[in-house]
Formats: structure tokens, sequence, C-alpha cells
């Protein structure tokens, strides 16, 4: 499916307004309810679902208001299928959740070892790390391939299609980066700041809007990173970082530039991985056994 630049001519004055302020937005918003949650200990476990569901209901809107591609719009069963894929991630996230409160329980620090004021931009930083390199791993790694590759089927990037993943490896890559931060002594309600503007960046990342935020993409992940990261080109498949984008321009997997935008969304190789729409064979397909020669979907370096 080939894909270019929107055509903006024409756009109302709403249009012009929304694709500028959409960002600046959403960023009031994470740190408005970041600095309330860590100020008043808001409880994550009533916080952060209301959060998410704000979150999407927000790009959802954005989506058929200010489409980057219109063609990129899920239809009635699409939403169906990515439902059941979400519910799915949900789950995952949730035996996170679980893991690292038991993890944490046993061997966390039982009082926040930072300062107040170093607590959020270092547990931001050390997250963000930690989940970029999680997410290399997933592409780079055959053995997590299996699992990362399932996210990478649709040849559309929208904001349902963000929850397109397997059980398994939503509960790795999040578990990695959830117990990194709590053994390293950040408080609760810190991670869940964190993991607020986390969660608005994975979900902007992947918003079908024509939104571009300039010299920030040097700095923050976006929408137009993103969609090179979707690519079917392996040449310019990288961006690995979901919320910043410092560690792809310090590890080298930045491909993004002005205009630049891929010429097809998908898999390097389509008949590596069972359609979106197979569920039960997407979720076994990781457990399946490998042919010797089986294929390399994985994503090469990026050029430097």
């Amino acid at each position: 499916m080939v894909t270019s630049p929107p055509d903006t001519r024409g756009q109302s004055a709403v249009h012009a307004v929304l694709r500028h302020a959409a960002y600046p937005v959403l960023l009031l918003l994470v740190v408005g309810t970041g600095v309330c949650a860590i100020v008043l200990e808001w409880d994550p476990a009533v916080v952060s679902p209301l959060f998410l569901i704000g979150v999407i209901g927000y790009f959802t809107a954005l989506e058929r208001i200010i489409p980057f591609n219109p063609e990129w719009h899920p239809n009635a069963r699409e939403w169906g299928w990515y439902g059941l894929y979400f519910i799915l991630t949900a789950v995952g996230a949730a035996i996170a959740q679980l893991l690292v409160t038991l993890l944490v329980g046993a061997l966390a620090p039982t009082a926040p070892s930072w300062p107040a004021w170093a607590e959020p931009p270092v547990a931001l930083l050390l997250g963000s790390l930690g989940s970029y390199v999680m997410h290399r791993l997933g592409h780079t790694n055959r053995f997590l391939w299996r699992f990362h590759g399932v996210h990478h089927v649709p040849q559309k990037v929208n904001v349902a299609n963000n929850g397109v993943n397997h059980v398994f490896d939503i509960v790795i890559a999040q578990g990695v980066v959830q117990v990194s931060l709590a053994l390293a002594g950040f408080s609760a309600p810190t991670v869940l700041a964190v993991g607020m503007f986390v969660t608005a960046q994975g979900y902007f990342t992947h918003a079908n809007v024509d939104v571009g935020i300039g010299r920030l993409n040097h700095v923050l992940a976006s929408p137009e990173q993103h969609r090179l990261h979707h690519s079917s080109n392996p040449a310019e498949a990288g961006h690995y970082g979901s919320d910043l984008a410092i560690w792809d321009h310090l590890f080298r997997s930045y491909t993004w530039a002005p205009g630049r935008v891929p010429a097809a969304i998908g898999l390097f190789d389509p008949t590596s991985f069972p359609r979106t729409d197979a569920f039960l064979a997407s979720f076994l397909h990781p457990f399946r056994p490998r042919r010797r020669a089986a294929n390399r979907a994985t994503a090469p370096e990026p050029p430097a």
C-alpha cells in the first residue's frame, strides 16, 4: 500500500489549528495528570485505565478529523480483531504488573532512593532506555521476534492496531522495564507518571494523524518516525524508541528526515506470520517448530 504526504490544500482552519495543537495539548494533559499523580499520590489501579481510555479516545477522534492517510482507517471487521488483541494486550500488561509487584515486594527498596526532583527525569531516561533495548531485541533476536512480529503484520498504522501484540511480547518487554524501574528505587507515583507519558507516546506514535513535531523529532518519538519503523523496507525500518528519539540517535537507528514517508507498511516477508485475523494461529506461531532455513524477518541494522 503506497503512502504519500497528505495533501494540505484547502484544509480548514480547524484542521490547521489541530495539526499544530494536538501534540502540545497531549503533553500538557500528561504533565498535568502526572504532577497530580505524584503530589496527590493517586492510585495507579484507578488512574492508569482511565488515562488509557482518554488517550485512545483522543486519538481516535483526531484520526477522523485530521487523518494522515484515510486508507489506514480500520474497517468494522478490523476494529473487532483489534479489540480482541487489545484485550489480550491488557491481560499481558496485567500479568506483567503482577510479576513486577511480586518481585518488587521481595527485592525493591522499602523507601524511594532518589531525591524527589530527580525521580521523574531519571526514571523517564532509564525506562525509555530499557524500552528501547527490549524493542530492538524484539527485532534483532530470533526468539523474541517470534512474539513481536505479530505487531508488524497489519499493513496500516493507526491507534487501534497499537494493541495488536502477542501477550508474551507484552509480558516480557513491560515486565523487564517495570522491574528495572522499581528495583532502581523509584516511588510508585513516579513510575505511574512516567508510565502515563510512555502510554501517551505509544498511542501518539501509532496514531494515523496529520501531525508533525518539527525539530522535536530529534528528542521525542513521533508518528513521522514510527511509520518508518513499520515500513516493509528494511533500509528505513529503524526507530525503536517509542517515547524518546535520543536513543535512536545514540545507537544509530535513526532514519527519519523531513518529508520521508514509507512506501509500504508491513512485514519484510508477509508470509512469515499468520494474518492478524488468524487470532489463534498468531498466538501459537511463536511455539511452532522452526525450519532450519527459517525466514529471517527481523530488521537488519539500519544505515548510519
